[in-house]
C-alpha cells in the first residue's frame, strides 16, 4: 500500500507499508533500481526498524558485491558493482550512530571522506540526519519505523533534484 502527499519544498512523499522483512528487501531492490551515481540517501529510524534490511535490498538492486551488514562498528563499507549481477555503481554504506555522541559529529563525518566518494557512488548513511546533507545539493531522506506487528512504515522524502520524478516509478 502506498500513498503520496506533499512533502517539504512541495515535493511529493512516498509512503509504503512493508509487512515482512522480505517486503523490505523487495522495496529496497526496487529503490536500488532507481539510484545512480551521486545519490545520497539518509536513513532515519529507531534501532531495529529495518534500515540495514532496506540497504540489503538496495545493494541487490544495484548489483553490488559482498554481503551487506550493519557498518556500525566499522562506520563505513564500500561495495563495488558486480558486473555478473548487472552491477553498475558502487554503494557506500555508512552508519553515523556512534558519531552522534561526538562533540562535533559533522567533523567526524568529514574525517570519513564521504565527500570524496559521494560523486562516484550511491551513498547511504544510517543515522546521518543533520550530519551528511551538506555533502550534496539534493538527497533523499528515508524514514523507517517498525510497528508492534513488525510491519515497517517507510517514508521517502525528496529534497531537491529530480527525486520526486524518479520516485513516481515506485507508485
Amino acid at each position: 500500500m502506498s500513498d503520496s502527499s506533499p512533502g517539504p519544498h512541495g515535493s511529493p512523499e512516498l509512503v509504503r507499508e512493508l509487512p515482512t522483512v522480505a517486503d523490505t528487501h523487495g522495496f529496497g531492490r526496487q529503490l536500488g533500481g532507481l539510484l545512480r551515481t551521486g545519490d545520497l540517501l539518509v536513513l532515519t529510524g529507531p534501532l531495529g526498524a529495518g534500515k540495514t534490511a532496506l540497504v540489503q535490498g538496495i545493494g541487490a538492486g544495484l548489483g553490488v558485491l559482498g554481503e551487506i551488514t550493519s557498518p556500525t562498528f566499522v562506520i563505513a563499507r564500500v561495495h563495488r558493482p558486480d558486473p555478473a549481477r548487472g552491477g553498475r555503481v558502487t554503494l557506500v554504506h555508512a552508519d553515523a550512530y556512534r558519531l552522534g555522541e561526538a562533540v562535533d559529529p559533522r567533523a567526524e563525518i568529514d574525517d570519513l571522506d564521504l565527500d570524496a566518494s559521494v560523486d562516484e557512488a550511491v551513498t547511504v548513511v544510517e543515522w546521518g540526519e543533520g550530519m551528511v546533507e551538506h555533502l550534496v545539493d539534493t538527497h533523499l531522506r528515508v524514514l523507517i519505523d517498525r510497528r508492534d506487528d513488525d510491519t515497517r512504515r517507510v517514508e521517502l522524502v525528496p529534497f531537491g533534484g529530480d527525486w520526486a520524478e524518479r520516485l513516481s516509478a515506485l507508485r
